[in-house]
């Protein structure tokens, strides 16, 4: 994303304005006397903005700007899908989900690479660059109001290089494009919408367009039809203005530290950061701004993090409180699947309840941390039992049986009444009817001959008439629908009917049964299948440190599963290097492309953090010697040597215009917010005290954004924290599947200790703990049994055989210390 501070200078100096001006040139509407006010359009479902801003960065995203003026969001009707294959272009060979809905356009698209690149160099043509994923709405919205007419097609093939994205197998390239379009419109989203010189430099770009001109705004037939008259009339003049653009965004974007610059203070910036996001906390329902609401794990681990740290305080009390009731009412919500499991991507209104029905794979991985932390500050089971949902869900309905987890599925599906037309939420809403139907039974004991439909509908909210808000349904989907949200406790809800509380579960947990059963033979959703590396690290975190705290055998399983496919599928042994994706056969067999894409940033990142918390789960040293040489790999490929931290991709990759490093923690956390913790982490592990050096140096040359923006990037200000407040090492000497060295375990483990690592030892001095850190070689069991020390800088305490006696120490901080 590009920094608020070039933004802020980029208003100020012009430097979009020739793009703009070419932009107002291209798009003028056929009464240039309108009202700017009339080319505002609100929506229901947002067409996906980046995922996702910063409170204090973004503008209010329930309206955008239309082209018209911006080139930015506008709304569309929707087209029914089209079922014939008139056309084949070479997408068909694709392995990618979202390129293979593209394979039967008319138009003659391309896979972004050299083939692409060589004819518009070849034929001197522009290049229509667009770029979506397989499960956005409005990427669906486009395709079928313009990519599959026959019309805009042709003017496609005939004038441009026309290149199909999946911007989830191509972050960086994404990364680079939304960057321009976010500065020259001031807005951005999917589907994604540039247009570039044959030399990859872009000239315009915007979003979504409807296909033709709608009271005064151009469609995309006009917008195509005036690039082409300024390409072959006004050539110089675009490419003029997009090399100064880019040129302008070279240095907006670069992030490098000073020389011997220090990373800022962590007390400072944490609590600037606490200070950001409760200005922007909404009190009743929690979560971040009024509407609409994402789940923002990120934002939720910082605040619990904040109160480990400040327990005593005002605010760090207060920071806690932030993030259970916005846990809590999101799994109340309606955002949360309460049939089949699982989170939806965001809340529409401010209540948690009208949801955009997406499930993406990093939400269900880092929502179900984020609610296993809050079970061990909280001690209620409520939120370990949301953690252990959200992880049946990906199970069952994300898992291949390589061991790997597919990336999300859609919103739209075919509704169960009938008809080819897809619609938002089809597959996951309920008629008032239906519920009376499918749950007839007269309850036992409860007042008035209550059936089980009459307790379902009063504690889930269901109306007659649904109970969706007109405003939140603007395209009719959802009438007469019930989006199912708790109303009322089950201690309420027995009361009402006049049964116990135990009656009152198991009532309500055999009709969510029965109606799951249902959904089951609905027309399902979309599955994206491709398996993203990234994505699979986030989530093998998830199982590890669920599996963990809960002691769950089957939960670790499923996390040493899904390393051993990442080991085998997505790391390229003769190389040493990750690779990007791969995806499901039509014989469920895995399969991969040729050239494979190599890792990014956040796929060594997030897949390094993954195997750390593997390690800590499971204690195998096989996990912590690959997270290793994961970092080595990372460090010489995408280090910058000049001014600290990552870049997001390869450099040295020509295709790819702009070197970038994600100052953002969004959707998903910063690949260098979570590399600046692996390198603290590591260097606990291994001795490594160049690993220390670079965590700092990383910080440093994030230091104006952490200072004057924390809110952006909070889970850096936890890995600034972790670098204040020191890791303690909490050392176990024992045998690593015996009973007493679990008992020690389960104590750490039941704890939120967001600064510690966590290591075991069995005597071995040829183990790659000892190997790397000889000190551990002078701890030992006392008496044969398992035994633990907590260390800072290993100066240790005395040594604890007792798991009470170490979660007290742990709990209160204070020890005795002696020097091992």
């Amino acid at each position: 994303m590009l920094r608020l501070a070039w933004r802020r200078s980029a208003s100020k100096k012009s430097l979009a304005k020739p793009a703009r001006l070419l932009t107002a040139a291209f798009l003028r509407a056929d009464n240039p006397q309108q009202s700017s006010e009339n080319n505002i359009r609100c929506f229901r479902q947002i067409p996906h903005p980046p995922r996702d801003r910063s409170p204090l960065l973004q503008p209010q995203p329930a309206c955008y700007l239309s082209p018209s003026v911006l080139m930015s969001m506008a709304s569309g009707g929707e087209g029914s899908a089209s079922t014939s294959h008139r056309h084949t272009n070479r997408l068909a060979k694709e392995k990618s989900p979202y390129l293979l809905q593209h394979a039967h356009n008319p138009v003659d698209w391309y896979p972004w690479g050299q083939d692409a690149f060589e004819k518009a160099k070849n034929e001197d043509k522009p290049i229509f660059l667009s770029v979506g994923y397989s499960t956005c709405h409005w990427c669906h919205v486009m395709e079928r109001e313009s990519f599959e007419d026959e019309e805009i097609g042709k003017i496609l093939s005939d004038n441009f290089v026309c290149i199909k994205l999946d911007r989830e197998e191509r972050p960086d390239v994404d990364k680079v494009y939304m960057t321009f379009v976010q500065a020259t419109s001031g807005g951005g989203g999917w589907p994604m919408s540039v247009w570039l010189t044959p030399d990859l430099r872009p000239f315009i770009g915007g979003t979504y367009f409807p296909p033709r001109d709608q009271r005064g705004r151009p469609g995309f037939k006009t917008v195509l039809t005036r690039i082409i008259e300024q390409w072959q009339n006004n050539r110089a003049a675009l490419e003029s203005s997009g090399d100064r653009i880019l040129e302008a965004l070279k240095k907006g974007t670069a992030i490098t530290a000073n020389p011997g610059e220090s990373p800022p203070l962590a007390p400072d910036v944490a609590n600037r950061c606490f200070q950001q996001l409760a200005h922007s906390y909404e009190e009743e329902y929690g979560g971040f701004r009024d509407a609409p609401k994402f789940p923002s794990p990120v934002n939720l681990m910082f605040l619990m993090s904040y109160w480990s740290v400040n327990r005593s305080t005002s605010e760090g009390i207060e920071a806690l409180e932030m993030a259970m009731h916005t846990l809590r009412m999101m799994a109340l919500g309606g955002i949360h699947d309460h049939v089949a499991q699982g989170f939806h991507r965001y809340s529409t209104d401010s209540s948690w309840h009208v949801p955009h029905f997406e499930k993406m794979l990093y939400d269900q991985a880092q929502l179900a941390v984020a609610y296993i932390t809050a079970f061990q500050v909280s001690d209620e089971q409520f939120y370990a039992d949301v953690a252990k949902d959200i992880l049946l869900y990906a199970s069952r309905d994300l898992s291949d049986k390589s061991g790997g987890f597919y990336s999300a599925e859609d919103a739209d599906s075919v509704p169960a009444s009938g008809g080819e037309e897809k619609r938002e939420g089809a597959f996951c809403v309920w008629t008032a009817s239906e519920i009376r139907e499918l749950l007839p039974d007269v309850v036992e004991g409860a007042t008035a001959a209550a059936t089980q439909a009459d307790i379902f509908t009063h504690h889930y909210g269901v109306k007659e008439q649904g109970n969706v808000a007109p405003e939140q349904d603007p395209h009719g989907e959802l009438q007469g629908q019930n989006v199912l949200i708790v109303r009322y406790s089950v201690e309420l809800t027995a009361a009402r009917f006049g049964i116990t509380v135990e009656k009152a579960n198991k009532v309500l947990a055999s009709a969510r049964a029965k109606l799951a059963d249902v959904r089951r033979i609905r027309p399902r959703p979309h599955l994206d299948t491709k398996m993203l590396a990234s994505w699979n690290g986030l989530m093998l975190s998830a199982y590890a440190r669920v599996g963990a705290v809960l002691e769950d055998e089957a939960l670790l399983e499923r996390a040493v599963q899904a390393a051993g496919f990442l080991r085998e599928h997505l790391w390229d042994a003769e190389q040493q290097t990750l690779l990007r994706s791969c995806y499901r056969g039509d014989q469920l067999e895995v399969q991969q492309i040729s050239p494979p894409i190599s890792g990014f940033l956040a796929d060594y990142a997030f897949i390094t953090g993954g195997l750390l918390d593997l390690y800590e789960a499971t204690l195998q040293a096989e996990w912590l010697q690959w997270a290793e040489e994961l970092q080595l790999r990372q460090d010489a490929l995408l280090w910058d040597d000049q001014g600290g931290g990552y870049f997001c991709s390869d450099p040295s990759d020509s295709a790819v215009l702009l070197q970038l490093k994600e100052d953002q923690d969004g959707a998903e956390p910063s690949a260098n917010s979570v590399s600046a913790s692996n390198l603290l982490r590591l260097s606990q592990y291994t001795g490594r005290k160049e690993w220390l050096q670079k965590s700092q140096q990383l910080l440093a040359a994030f230091s104006d954004r952490l200072t004057r923006v924390p809110i952006a990037l909070p889970e850096m200000v936890r890995a600034l924290m972790a670098q204040h407040y020191t890791l303690k090492q909490i050392v176990i000497c024992g045998q690593r599947d015996a009973s007493d060295t679990g008992s020690l375990l389960a104590a750490v483990n039941s704890l939120f200790l967001p600064y510690k690592v966590l290591m075991l030892t069995d005597g071995n001095p040829e183990s790659f703990l000892c190997q790397r850190l000889p000190v551990l070689s002078s701890m030992s069991q006392l008496g044969g049994v398992a035994t633990a020390y907590v260390c800072q800088d290993f100066t240790c305490s005395l040594p604890i055989k007792d798991p009470q006696e170490l979660r007290r120490l742990l709990l209160d901080g204070t020890t005795d210390l002696q020097t091992e």
